[in-house]
């Protein structure tokens, strides 16, 4: 019974080859078929691209789309190389030669609009680009639509509207987001001194956000701007409880506070405790330069040693050598300066903040990064500190 049945197994080896066979005969046919079809400009396309020529694939692929209306894919692929390349003005009059074609399918034109808008954006034609993706509201491409708004709201510094359709979107826009929104308008109220209307939008983002600490850093602002010093100490402190990396930030607002308290010696005891606790090289700058104001080079010196042996950093290391060098003999002062010109060169490249998302790096901090518009993914930590060089 076994060698019947695996005999009846090779009988039907060369029927499955036969019919495989017979099957690829058929789609082969197709192919040529298809391939026929097609303009010699598509395969000299295809021909400038394999060859790495890709200006000359471009003007190629175009006749293909003069001569084949129903090409609707390949205009789609040409209008968005053009956008990647910055060639804004060729993206704009692929697609919109796409929405006057009269045969195109109505999914096409959808596409072609969600397109053209962001030709327009990239352009940096915002009136016109919010003018597409309203039109595209309340149909099926009314969720790309209102991503594309928030993007335009927020170019364009458009807060409220920003908020409101962030709140249709929480997949896209978080709580946090939505607190940059108000702490962006109670910004532009504490410029024109509006205070009790930036009070009240940064209320509002801090019940977004509790641990919103930019909401905490412009509410500490407006006390000390009304003259309530000790108000604005205890909202600085309480940043500790919502994201300590960012007391570097409000150490030299906490110093100026206390100062006109005459309280000096409270706040540096403050901050020597927050860079025991919370090592920062933005904030072993400030107690650094309030010592050596204060105290004398040789305690401005034993603190910065005291703190690279705890968290040695290049950057500690050229303050040190800043620290060490109006103590020195005069006969060691010429080395100390070449080591510290020498360590310099390297940590002006490391000095900067980085963006946990896309990796830009600025010298200056910033809320929003200004490549890939994230919020708060740049901490208020120096490349280095993440690095650990030494």
């Amino acid at each position: 019974m076994n060698e019947l049945f695996e005999y009846w197994q090779l009988l039907l080896v060369p029927v499955f080859f036969a019919m495989g066979w017979a099957a690829a005969r058929v789609d082969m046919r197709q192919v040529v078929h298809e391939s026929r079809a097609l303009p010699r400009s598509y395969f000299r396309g295809l021909n400038f691209l394999l060859n790495e020529q890709p200006d000359k694939a471009i003007d190629s692929f175009l006749e293909v789309a003069k001569v084949d209306s129903q090409t609707v894919e390949l205009h789609f692929a040409l209008g968005n190389l053009f956008r990647r390349r910055g060639e804004t003005e060729r993206a704009i009059r692929m697609h919109q030669n796409l929405l006057e074609l009269p045969e195109v399918e109505d999914k096409h034109r959808l596409q072609a609009m969600v397109e053209l808008g962001q030709d327009f954006l990239k352009a940096g034609l915002l009136d016109r680009a919010e003018e597409i993706f309203n039109k595209l509201l309340g149909g099926v491409r009314e969720a790309d639509a209102k991503r594309s708004l928030l993007e335009i709201y927020q170019i364009g510094k458009e807060w409220q509207k920003a908020i409101e359709i962030a709140r249709e979107l929480p997949d896209v826009a978080t709580h946090k987001e939505i607190a940059e929104y108000y702490c962006e308008l109670a910004a532009g109220e504490i410029m024109r001194s509006r205070h009790e209307s930036a009070r009240q939008y940064l209320e509002v983002a801090i019940q977004e956000n509790r641990k919103c600490v930019r909401a905490s850093i412009l509410l500490g602002d407006l006390c000390a701007q009304e003259g309530r010093s000790e108000e604005a100490i205890a909202i600085w402190q309480g940043i500790e409880q919502q994201d300590p990396a960012y007391l570097s930030l409000v150490a030299q607002r906490l110093l100026d506070a206390y100062r006109k308290l005459s309280r000096l010696a409270e706040g540096v005891a403050l901050l020597r405790g927050y860079l025991e606790h919370y090592p920062s090289i933005d904030l072993l700058e400030v107690v650094y330069q309030l010592v050596l104001e204060n105290e004398g080079n040789e305690a401005a010196y034993r603190l910065v040693r005291a703190e690279l042996q705890r968290n040695p950093t290049l950057v500690g290391l050229e303050r040190l050598i800043a620290a060490r060098l109006p103590l020195a003999a005069p006969e060691v002062r010429g080395d100390l300066e070449l080591g510290k010109t020498i360590v310099q060169g390297y940590t002006r490249r490391l000095s900067r903040y980085r963006c946990n998302n896309c990796g830009f790096k600025a010298r200056q901090f910033y809320w929003r990064c200004p490549a890939c518009g994230g919020w708060e993914t740049s901490p208020p930590r120096r490349s280095e500190e993440f690095d650990q060089s030494l």
